[in-house]
């Protein structure tokens, strides 16, 4: 019989942890708001604790992300669901109107200077 973890376990932890960076979350932080140990979370992230059906869909909730994806059923995730993106809209939120303002326009800028590079290599 072979012990070795199946692609499919293997998903979870890489997972858990890749939502909980994007969530912008310590496993301290994380290991608060589920009322566990922060060693409890880092063996979950590591693949060495079995996961319950409840605390994974808390995880989920926590995470702001779908049950689906971290149980590896959903390979690819949308533009949408991107960790990175998902955590530059929840900082994006945060910023005052100027401030966002400025930021936009920064960011047209840099795609303009891209766009020049790419027009003239």
């Amino acid at each position: 019989m072979n012990d070795a973890p199946s692609d499919e376990t293997a998903t979870i932890p890489v997972r858990l942890r890749a939502a909980r960076e994007a969530a912008g979350l310590s496993q301290g932080q994380v290991a608060k708001l589920m009322n566990m140990h922060r060693p409890t979370i880092s063996e979950m992230e590591a693949g060495n604790r079995r996961i319950t059906a409840d605390e994974l869909a808390k995880l989920a909730d926590l995470y702001d992300t779908k049950l689906s994806w971290l149980l590896g059923d959903a390979p690819e995730r949308a533009a949408t669901d991107d960790p990175k993106l998902q955590l530059a809209a929840r900082e994006l939120s945060k910023l005052k109107p100027d401030d966002l303002d400025r930021l936009l326009k920064l960011i047209a800028a840099m795609k303009s200077d891209d766009d020049e590079k790419g027009a003239n290599p």
